[in-house]
């Protein structure tokens, strides 16, 4: 009785090896320079998608934020919730043009626009995340102890987080990577911001006439006033590129040891 010849040893290895990546061949997905790990899902796609078009909103909206200063602060505090915003609203208010209540209310918009989408981004990619965000590094040397504070860290980070000298976005993936509930950040971010807002307002009534034509100064020179904030901008992304091409070629010579 004849038996079945054993499988050439060449073509064994062959078909053990077909269906796994060539060695020298990475995949394309596991890029560090991403968020999320492998493929996307449909909430990765959703999420990266709302973070590029919120940075849209803030380059798009560089030259009327300091235009409206010293012309429609209100409008200005809807749209963006800066501090130049608020303390002008209340000088004119001051001066007549508007209630105090109206500078305070009209911040709140501006200030939460995006909170709850860096949240969204902790929850889905935590660290990774954290990461890539420019001045994110004395966070993330103590990312484990803030995991283990919990509560305790994320609640008041979350109320204080316009007073922190941090990015704000850097507080709220902190929250959502540490398991914060959306309702519980939507409630204690509206404390904060009510408490930030009170507190410029305050600021900007005290001043009064003189913060208002600096304001008006401001606006009559908004062009450059624009350009120097895109300078800084730029100056502070293309830092972040560099931290992130050095972090990227560290992860690939780990990869490739």
């Amino acid at each position: 009785m004849s038996t079945p010849e054993a499988e050439p040893a060449p073509a064994a290895e062959g078909a053990a090896t077909a269906g796994t990546p060539a060695p020298g061949k990475a995949d394309p997905w596991n890029d560090p320079r991403l968020p999320w790990h492998g493929k996307p899902r449909a909430a990765d796609i959703l999420c990266w998608l709302g973070i590029v078009l919120s940075g849209c909103f803030y380059w798009a909206l560089l030259p009327l934020r300091v235009s409206l200063v010293g012309t429609h602060p209100v409008v200005a505090e809807l749209l963006n919730g800066s501090t130049e915003a608020i303390i002008s609203a209340a000088a004119f208010a001051r001066a007549g043009d508007g209630t105090l209540a109206v500078v305070v209310l009209a911040a709140i918009p501006g200030l939460l626009k995006f909170d709850a989408l860096y949240w969204w981004a902790g929850r889905l990619w935590g660290e990774r995340f954290l990461m890539l965000l420019p001045g994110s590094r004395r966070v993330a040397k103590h990312s484990e102890r803030v995991q283990r504070a919990g509560r305790k860290f994320t609640w008041p980070a979350v109320v204080l987080s316009s007073f922190l000298p941090i990015p704000r976005a850097i507080v709220f993936v902190v929250a959502g990577w540490a398991g914060m509930r959306l309702v519980t950040l939507l409630v204690l971010d509206l404390i904060g911001a009510l408490l930030w807002a009170g507190l410029l307002t305050g600021l900007g009534y005290t001043l009064g006439h003189h913060a208002v034509v600096a304001a008006k100064t401001i606006s009559h020179y908004n062009w450059w006033f624009t350009l120097g904030i895109v300078a800084v901008s730029v100056l502070l992304v293309v830092r972040s590129q560099h931290r992130l091409t050095a972090v990227t070629t560290d992860s690939a010579g780990q990869n490739g040891g």
